[in-house]
């Protein structure tokens, strides 16, 4: 059944995926499940998620692993590509009754070798923190159900903080906490903070302050999944009626919208520096949304059923600054940065680079996955022909199809790059940029865009938080100049402002009114990506991607965590296995 080549049966299991980086290689040993290892039967249950932490241990083996199938819920050490995994031995282990757990979350900062907090939501709307550890259960919260009775479909500890964390609920709203309140023993009563364009947040008005701090409702249907950005400033949210939303968190003010090409948005994450986020759903496709200019810069199709998760590898994401005389053609030149916790200032530098005029040109490329109800991993490369497509001297670094050239997003990354004289080219590739399909659209379109980017970068590498600034308004008009080049006939609607030129109305928008708008481009309009590698690799549908420094981790639905070892991580871990574990199978 498992097959190691590129087999014809379209039922074959792929045991290893090859990418200029090497070759990516499935521990059979590493495999982490149920204790029986039997496939669990998964009709009607919630999907099986994965949460990392890493408890900084003496032993240098600090990582510990979190996986809900059903109504049980494990924490197991984490050995990863080191060592076989030993499923007899769960740390703890808990099996819920008229409730399952949907998600959960780890709290990085205050993780100990003796003490972890760990959030879990369930499917009738409680959330629980626990520490498995201690084998403790802290606290309850939303035990009655009086807050929400929904299935909690994300919860997440806010960023730099030990005590707040928002949970969100296939209602469609979202709840801020604090683990040191108590919920009350009556229903909440609510008083409008602010409200937007299909978003309000309300305050809890209570004589004592009492959990929830804030309530959000956003959007209509399901809330499914929320990301904070890497400098905790930003809220992406998608949501059951197919739009993205991005919040200042602190100022709960609407940063941009993106609406899906059909059907709802299952998924988010952000690029490590920032920049970009990318949202997977029902549309089949993976989208690339700029932070920056508010729009959608490219899609990918790979997946051929609806797309469950999607996430950066900040391991893979390289950083060269180039030198414009010295051009090689190894994949080895390219340095690779590790956007760890440790390394985050380093690497803003870096990226931040790619803005500055003065410097050497800094070419870069983000690698992002995703993973679907087809039970197919995919790996995606989004390069400089993407991100500059207005840049005559860039080279497609991967197979990349540019449907129309001549839509590109002006000023998402920066500055222009040709502007100082110097060229980005990406080592190692010949190949000419492809041509447009389409010449409908003229270059000058986007010709007067470069210098306002500018300043939206300035502001931008000087402090996200300085964007609440920037009205949506400005943006507004900028790109309505465009569009009216482009003959589209609609504004955007992601502006809050009464400029009349708006003509989408506020109230429930019409999918056929938004395609072909900014808000959600139609597909000629914007380069397509081809995944890099496209592989079945599991029977049940996939629900977790997740990258880590030497290994990437997938699980399905039948409650399989699989472990994939990074080219070059595989040959000595092996031998280390076949002496420190007899159990170890050598791949």
């Amino acid at each position: 059944m498992a097959a190691e080549g590129g087999g014809k049966e379209m039922n074959e299991i792929k045991t290893q995926f090859t990418t200029r980086e090497g070759l990516y290689k499935l521990l059979s040993h590493s495999e982490y499940s149920r204790p029986n290892r039997v496939p669990f039967n998964s009709q009607g249950s919630n999907p099986v998620r994965v949460s990392f932490v890493n408890v900084n241990d003496q032993s240098g083996n600090g990582d510990r692993l979190c996986f809900n199938v059903g109504r049980e819920l494990y924490f197991y050490i984490y050995k990863g590509v080191r060592k076989a995994a030993d499923l007899s031995k769960p740390i703890d282990k808990r099996i819920y009754k008229g409730t399952q757990p949907t998600c959960h979350d780890f709290n990085h900062l205050t993780a100990t070798a003796e003490s972890v907090s760990l959030l879990v939501g369930f499917s009738a709307g409680q959330v629980q923190l626990i520490d498995p550890i201690k084998k403790e259960t802290s606290k309850l919260f939303n035990e009655e159900r009086l807050i929400d009775k929904s299935r909690v479909t994300c919860v997440k500890w806010v960023p730099g903080s030990e005590s707040l964390f928002l949970v969100a609920h296939s209602s469609g709203n979202m709840y801020l906490y604090n683990v040191e309140h108590t919920c009350g023993t009556t229903a909440p009563h609510y008083q409008l903070l602010k409200q937007g364009e299909s978003f309000a947040v309300h305050t809890c008005k209570s004589k004592s302050t009492r959990n929830p701090l804030l309530k959000w409702t956003v959007g209509e249907g399901a809330l499914n999944e929320f990301a904070f950005s890497p400098d905790g400033k930003f809220l992406a949210c998608v949501s059951q009626d197919g739009f993205l939303r991005v919040f200042n968190f602190d100022s709960v003010e609407l940063h941009g919208t993106m609406k899906s090409y059909f059907g709802g948005l299952l998924c988010v994450c952000w690029s490590p520096d920032g920049k970009y986020i990318v949202t997977g759903g029902e549309d089949d496709l993976v989208t690339v949304w700029s932070f920056m200019d508010c729009r959608v810069i490219a899609r990918g199709h790979g997946h051929k059923s609806w797309v469950s998760v999607v996430a950066f590898d900040p391991y893979t994401t390289s950083v060269e600054e180039s030198d414009p005389m010295e051009f090689s053609g190894s994949d080895e030149d390219f340095q690779d940065l590790h956007f760890g916790r440790d390394r985050a200032n380093s690497t803003q530098s870096r990226l931040s680079k790619r803005n500055s005029t003065d410097s050497r040109p800094v070419s870069v490329t983000y690698r992002f996955g995703s993973v679907g109800q087809d039970t197919q991993l995919c790996l995606w490369d989004l390069t400089e022909d993407i991100l500059f497509p207005h840049q005559p001297l860039s080279r497609a670094r991967t197979h990349t199809n540019v449907m129309n050239a001549t839509s590109p997003p002006a000023g998402s990354g920066g500055t222009n790059p040709g502007s100082n004289g110097n060229s980005i080219t990406t080592p190692g590739n010949s190949v000419p940029p492809p041509l447009p399909r389409s010449n409908s659209l003229p270059h000058s379109a986007v010709s007067n865009a470069g210098s306002k980017s500018s300043v939206m970068d300035g502001a931008i590498a000087s402090g996200v938080s300085k964007f609440a600034t920037l009205s949506l308004h400005d943006r507004k008009e900028r790109h309505h100049e465009k569009d009216h080049k482009r003959n589209h006939s609609m504004g955007h609607i992601s502006s809050k402002s009464s400029d009349k030129l708006n003509l989408v109305t506020k109230t429930k928008t019409d999918p056929a009114k938004t395609l072909g708008t900014p808000l959600c481009p139609r597909m000629e309009d914007v380069p397509l990506l081809e995944p890099l590698i496209c592989k079945k690799i599991a029977h049940e549908r996939l629900t977790v991607l997740i990258f880590l420094e030497d290994c990437i981790v997938t699980a399905c639905q039948e409650g399989f965590i699989c472990t994939w070892a990074r080219p070059g991580k595989v040959g000595l871990l092996s031998s280390q296995n076949q002496a420190n574990s007899p159990s170890g199978t050598v791949v």
